[in-house]
């Protein structure tokens, strides 16, 4: 065998090689596994490393989250006003809205009664759920979605519950009760995780 014979043969072994070399190659591109007996098997990692996340305030959802809260108890204060006023009650600034409520001293027309047990029933605007929802809503967009500020905003609805407790001069309702806590249940299973509707 002479040189043409080695040059040959080293010819085809590089061949062969280089080809081996594209076909491995584009089976690691494609996500293919090697046969056994090949040197590596590339295999993609779905669960990579998340990146820190930046968290920023959601605005537009404070804004509307407060209007919307600002109209429906406007809308509530009239309600109540319009009761005092049917009733030879005056209305001043001074005139404590919430002691005649909380002893009962209005009489509520049967209308009035209609809608406010529509507004406090379990899927009303004022039950429990809705409401303890957009506190939930209202802590996420002021933190951006970001819940390692959930103990924060706990404190914040207990803080606010307390200042509204003032506010009535007395112990809240129980529907107001129940909204903490389920407002609270909500802001712990952000905090944690568990929540399925994680912003």
């Amino acid at each position: 065998m002479g040189l043409e014979g080695i040059s040959s043969v080293t010819q085809s072994y590089g061949t062969n090689a280089t080809a081996k070399a594209k076909e491995s190659e584009a089976k690691v591109k494609t996500g293919q596994q090697e046969k056994e007996g090949d040197a590596a098997v590339y295999e993609k990692n779905e669960t990579a490393a998340p990146k820190n996340k930046i968290y920023q305030r959601d605005d537009d959802t404070v804004s509307r989250l407060l209007a919307e809260a600002e109209k429906r108890s406007q809308s509530l204060r009239d309600l109540v006003e319009k009761m005092l006023l049917k009733q030879g009650e005056t209305f001043t600034e001074a005139t404590d809205m919430y002691a005649l409520l909380r002893e009962g001293k209005l009489q509520v027309d049967p209308e009035t009664q209609a809608q406010a047990k529509k507004d406090i029933a379990e899927d009303g605007y004022w039950g429990v759920d809705q409401t303890s929802e957009r506190l939930v809503s209202f802590a996420k967009a002021l933190t951006g979605g970001d819940p390692s500020k959930a103990e924060e905003m706990i404190a914040a609805v207990k803080k606010g519950f307390k200042a509204a407790e003032k506010a009535w001069g007395g112990e809240l309702p129980e529907i107001s009760k129940k909204t903490l806590d389920a407002a609270i249940k909500k802001l712990e299973a952000w905090r944690d995780g568990t929540d399925s509707t994680s912003k």
